[in-house]
């Protein structure tokens, strides 16, 4: 991945993270509240914030580092943040609850990619 498709990436995430995050706390909130789904919808706002974050760091690392591992740390952040905060939005939004059986997947693909840049920026020295 190239730091211009991460640094796009990030910036949709960003977007979508407010947008998503706005409106469950305004449009959603007395749906979620009622179904006790609320702080579930808001971790999954905030992690994938946080991974947004790091998609933006990661492109800012790939200007210094030349390393395939800053592309597998993008590639399974963005699917973290699609499997983890994904799982967690849709079973807030429609109430399937075994969707939660997919959200451990996220998490371990964020811990990957946290490894993955730990990986680079220790070969890099």
């Amino acid at each position: 991945m190239t730091p211009k498709i991460i640094f796009s990436i990030a910036s949709i995430s960003g977007m979508l993270a407010v947008g998503l995050g706005a409106f469950g706390a305004h449009a959603l909130k007395s749906k979620l509240e009622a179904s006790n789904l609320l702080s579930t919808y808001q971790t999954a706002v905030q992690y994938h914030f946080y991974h947004t974050l790091l998609l933006l760091a990661l492109g800012l690392v790939m200007y210094k580092i030349e390393s395939p591992m800053l592309s597998y740390a993008a590639y399974t952040t963005v699917a973290g943040i699609f499997l983890f905060s994904g799982s967690l939005y849709t079973m807030c939004l429609t109430n399937v609850r075994w969707l939660g059986v997919i959200t451990p997947i996220g998490g371990l693909l964020f811990i990957l990619g946290w490894l993955f840049l730990l990986l680079a920026v220790l070969k890099s020295a």
